[in-house]
């Protein structure tokens, strides 16, 4: 039997309620926090307990891909169905129409700055290569003033 303290980690409820907390998007630190240990034993667990750590996984993943999925909806422009529920004459008329939303600009920025963050950031980092596409470093060359050395 291992020596310490025995383990608080509960095979009927923390993979579960781990997967859960990951779909609101907690992190590691914060799940460790709702279970009341450390982030080291935290990650303890996702090694010694493979169903924990798929849990964690699947959770995080899950809710990663549902924003990626609204950030892209965002960033193209999106339309769905809606009622338009008014009172005319004392009754109640619904009116189903096509809702459209234009593509974001922000929200399509910031897709491209994470997924293609060499093509799109900020800032443009140029470099030479040689001719077998290796690295060149740059070479700094000043001018020495002429000071009328030359007879012009």
């Amino acid at each position: 039997m291992p020596a310490g303290r025995p383990t608080k980690y509960d095979p009927g409820y923390h993979p579960n309620k781990a997967y859960q907390l990951c779909l609101l998007g907690l992190t590691d630190e914060e799940l460790a926090k709702i279970f009341d240990i450390a982030v080291s034993t935290l990650n303890l667990w996702k090694v010694d307990h493979s169903e924990f750590s798929e849990s964690v996984k699947k959770g995080k993943d899950y809710a990663d891909a549902n924003v990626a999925d609204r950030l892209y909806q965002r960033a193209m422009g999106y339309e769905h169905y809606d009622v338009d529920i008014r009172v005319v004459d004392h009754e109640i008329v619904q009116t189903p129409l096509i809702k459209h939303y234009p593509p974001d600009t922000t929200a399509g920025i910031f897709w491209l700055k994470n997924r293609q963050p060499k093509k799109w950031r900020d800032k443009q980092e140029l470099g030479m290569t040689d001719k077998d596409g290796n690295d060149v470093k740059p070479v700094t060359v000043f001018q020495i003033p002429d000071n009328g050395r030359n007879g012009a």
